[in-house]
């Protein structure tokens, strides 16, 4: 090879390999783009973190309320009762005119209970009362006697319709909004705006310091010291003996020239005399009003003032208003279960007090343990005496309300017996800081909010339980006009659940999975619909259960896909159109608030889909182990939905049952009522209630009907059935009487029934309360026998077997409709406790339904009601 042509090769791998490093140094730049990029952001945040400065929480100032007014009572009045407020106390009387009736808003004498200690009778005179908490924990109880209306710390604002009042709760001193420093700059500035009369009082009560003009007398270090101002200014100085009556006059000549709490948490800064005494100070306004014959009472929120290092947890309003005392007799009235009676000094005086939480628990406040669920699904409780009395039904605000009440006596808080909601303000959660911390730490909720605590007493001219029910019915046709009609039907209301599919772990290719295990296909459907038809089933319902996504513990409803392993979508359609044609509803059933077995291959994504806790962790939730009282972690946990997600599921479910022809059954909505405080999209429990209205709502404006269990009292008038409602109760030994308070209300207006009577623990017991209280049969069953459960976690379906149980609902059902079918169209027109065992219903048409709960025959006026049994007599 020639000397030039190995002189151009080398040239060319010289160039070659040039190319090559260049490539290679390119291709690492590249590579290092990522990591340089993560690098420069990690630097900048820790610059930023670096150099941050958190900006200094100025503490708030709560304006301490005084009253200036004059001494004459304050009135409201209407054609039935006349309100009347005494400012002194603002204690006030409701009078009703047409009886004489006067209730009083805390209880005469009470400030001379024997009974009661000190901070209870200061309780007993108060017209409120809130807990506050710290960020340990540590609970405080304020009462408006002793911190407001005993100081007289409160104001008092008259309108046309309405009286306010604002109080002022807490130890610290009045604070005057007007400049007690000033530069003589804005000395001049304010004066020249006042008149010869406030332009005089200020000059008389302030004086003028010059840091080169001294007086003798003046201690210069001092001076400096309070005052750092003076070094480069001249300045004027509020006089130290200035009294409070001349310091409210000032206070009113600087507001009256536009001075505002801005400008005065800046001027303060000037005088370093001020200390800020770092005592929990609430202003609380309460807001009385008459519409038509009701007093209605509203807190706002949004006027609660108070310092967030003292948030409150909750407030009583009224928790004495018409007490009863220890010589009188009468009942307070509580919603437990379907409504409940306690005795007036019923002597039960070691059990517990009375408290039941309005809606249940909210699922977005999580717990450890549940040793027992206080649930009420209507917000009315009231009081009896003296042949009248009284309903309060809690409007705004009801979903943060819980009900409670208590007996008067020896061993209790007084001697009076009373009845109150307590609503919770700010909601909390605890949480772990570290293992070498013993104490407790919390998060509390972020801000109020605009809503307010709205609740509406109605009084009564009769002292009859019945009566107040009657009233609260009124309440209910006036408020949902249109809603809660009539009913026509003639024949007892029956509606059977019939249970698809649950979820039972199998093994497939060695691998445990869960699959759905069938229990009842959409052909076994069709075939127990025509068997109960045939059987005399005439006004029969079904509720379908467990038909899709995975069975009764049910996928997220993303896309809703019918469990396969129940049939096919023809053979659903099928089941449903034959049912129409025999004159059965049926409605689709299903979950729309919780993700239950849901993971990213079904659409849920926990971090994104999950509502969250105060403490801003996702909302995972357990069942309750009947036993520990703990969760059982040994369980499946699921999920709390975020509130766009559950309007999806609404709409999803919703759109299927009308793509089968069916109607729509929700399985929680009308039931479970929960907040979210994930903190970008935060919903309260009144948004959440809110919602739930607006869904029903729009289902019924598209045409289809609605089926929910339990039914509280907001979503009833959307229902056309409600199931599984709870008229038995927890029977709590301070109460002396269950009554169907709620039924009373709404029955021949709403159809409704108890628990399945072949799921309960008593189904005797649950068929008695069924008479007694008006309401509709309700069944499950399946087509399985209970064998093909075993070895999964359902256990409640042992007893659904349609063949163990079909003669027996035949002949409950049977009878049940021959000898009551023809109430279901009328009011509840009275209701009685003959015995400790034996009630009597009566209805319009005159019929009376007796109820025998004891164990041996009972005879009276030529009636006789075999032991645990019931007679009719038309």
């Amino acid at each position: 090879m020639s000397k030039e042509k190995d002189t151009a090769l080398y040239q060319q791998i010289k160039a070659r390999r040039r190319e090559e490093f260049k490539e290679s140094i390119i291709k690492q730049l590249k590579s290092m783009i990522v990591p340089l990029i993560i690098l420069a952001f990690i630097v900048v945040g820790i610059i930023v973190i670096i150099s941050y400065k958190e900006e200094e929480e100025v503490e708030p100032i709560i304006q301490v309320e005084e009253y200036s007014g004059g001494k004459d009572p304050i009135t409201l009045e209407s054609d039935k009762i006349k309100f009347t407020l005494d400012p002194a106390t603002t204690y006030f009387d409701v009078t009703v005119k047409k009886t004489g009736m006067v209730w009083h808003s805390v209880p005469e004498g009470a400030d001379k209970d024997p009974v009661a200690s000190k901070t209870d009778k200061e309780k007993l005179q108060s017209t409120l009362v809130l807990t506050y908490s710290t960020r340990y924990g540590v609970n405080t109880i304020y009462s408006n006697y002793k911190y407001s209306i005993n100081k007289k710390t409160y104001d008092i604002e008259k309108g046309d319709d309405y009286i306010k009042i604002i109080y002022s709760l807490g130890e610290a001193e009045k604070v005057y909004t007007f400049p007690t420093v000033m530069t003589e700059e804005s000395y001049q500035q304010y004066t020249s705006l006042m008149d010869d009369t406030a332009k005089n009082m200020v000059s008389s009560r302030f004086k003028k310091y010059d840091i080169n003009k001294l007086g003798k007398k003046d201690n210069k270090e001092e001076l400096l010291a309070n005052y750092p101002i003076l070094e480069d200014e001249v300045i004027y100085v509020l006089r130290g003996d200035t009294r409070d009556n001349i310091r409210k006059k000032l206070e009113e000549y600087f507001l009256g020239i536009g001075y505002t709490e801005e400008q005065y948490m800046v001027d303060r800064e000037l005088d370093k005399t001020v200390k800020v005494v770092d005592k929990p100070t609430f202003n609380v306004s309460v807001i009385y009003r008459l519409e038509g014959d009701d007093l209605v009472v509203e807190v706002p929120k949004e006027e609660i003032e108070y310092n967030p290092k003292y948030p409150i947890l909750n407030i009583t309003v009224l928790p004495y208003l018409g007490a009863g005392g220890p010589d009188e007799e009468g009942f307070l009235m509580v919603p437990e279960g379907s409504g409940a009676l306690i005795n007036f000094n019923n002597g039960k005086v070691k059990q517990n007090s009375y408290y039941a939480d309005v809606y249940g628990w909210d699922m977005a406040t999580s717990r450890s343990a549940v040793v027992m669920e206080t649930s009420t699904y209507f917000g009315v409780f009231g009081i009896s005496k003296q042949d009248n009395s009284y309903i309060c039904i809690l409007e705004d605000g009801a979903p943060y309300a819980a009900i409670t009440a208590d007996i008067g006596g020896q061993g209790k808080a007084n001697s009076y017996n009373n009845v109150s909601a307590q609503y919770t303000v700010t909601h909390r959660e605890q949480y772990d800081v570290a293992d070498k911390f013993t104490g407790s730490l919390f998060v509390y909720e972020d801000g109020l909010g605009d809503e307010s605590f709205v609740s509406r007493y109605r009084f009564v001219e009769s002292g009859s339980y019945v009566d107040m029910a009657k009233s609260y019915r009124e309440y209910l046709e006036n408020r949902y006009q249109g809603m809660l009609t009539a009913k026509t039907d003639t024949e007892a209301p029956v509606v059977v659940e019939l249970v698809g599919a649950v979820d039972k772990v199998t093994q497939f290719l060695g691998v445990p999975v869960s699959r759905p295990l069938k229990l009842t296909t959409y052909k076994d459907a069709d075939a127990i619909v025509s068997d109960l038809d045939s059987q005399g089933f005439n006004n029969l319902t079904v509720k379908l259960s467990g038909w899709t996504n995975g069975g009764i513990r049910q996928e997220l409803l993303k896309s809703v896909k019918p469990v396969s392993a129940l049939g096919s979508t023809s053979q659903l359609r099928d089941f449903i159109n034959n049912s129409k044609n025999k004159g059965v509803d049926v409605y689709l059933d299903g979950v729309t608030n919780y993700a239950y077995n849901s993971n990213i291959w079904d659409g849920f994504i926990v971090y994104r889909d999950a509502a969250r806790f105060v403490s801003k962790e996702k909302a995972e939730l357990y069942v309750y182990d009947t036993v520990t009282y703990g969760k059982a972690t040994w369980d499946d946990s699921y999920y709390l939905l975020k509130a766009p997600l559950i309007d999806t599921m609404v709409k999803n479910l919703t759109k299927a049952a009308d793509k089968y022809g069916a109607n729509v059954s929700f399985r929680d909505i009308g039931k479970d009522l929960s907040s979210d405080y994930t903190k970008t999209n935060k919903v309260t429990r009144q948004q959440a209630m809110l919602n739930q209205i607006d869904q029903l709502k729009s289902v019924k404006d598209a045409g289809m009907n609605v089926m929910i269990n339990e039914g509280n009292d907001y979503a009833i008038p959307y229902a056309d059935i409600v199931t599984a409602m709870d008229i038995e109760g927890i029977n709590y030994t301070l109460l002396d009487q269950m009554i169907p308070f709620y039924e009373i209300a709404v029955h021949g207006y709403q159809n409704y029934t108890g628990e399945a009577l072949n799921l309960t623990q008593n189904m005797d017991t649950t068929l008695l309360k069924s008479v007694e209280y008006g309401a509709g049969l309700y069944f499950t069953v399946m087509n399985e026998s209970p064998f093909a459960l075993q070895k999964t976690l359902y256990s409640e379906y042992f007893g659904a077997s349609y063949d163990l149980w079909k003669e027996r609902m035949v002949d409950i059902y049977t009878r049940y409709n021959k000898e009551l079918g023809h109430t279901f169209n009328q009011e509840i027109k009275d209701h009685e406790a003959i015995t400790g065992s034996v009630t009597k219903t009566v209805y319009d048409d005159g019929t009376q339904v007796y109820v025998n709960y004891g164990y041996e025959d009972y005879t009276a006026g030529g009636v006789t009601v075999p032991a645990r049994d019931y007679k009719v007599v038309k």
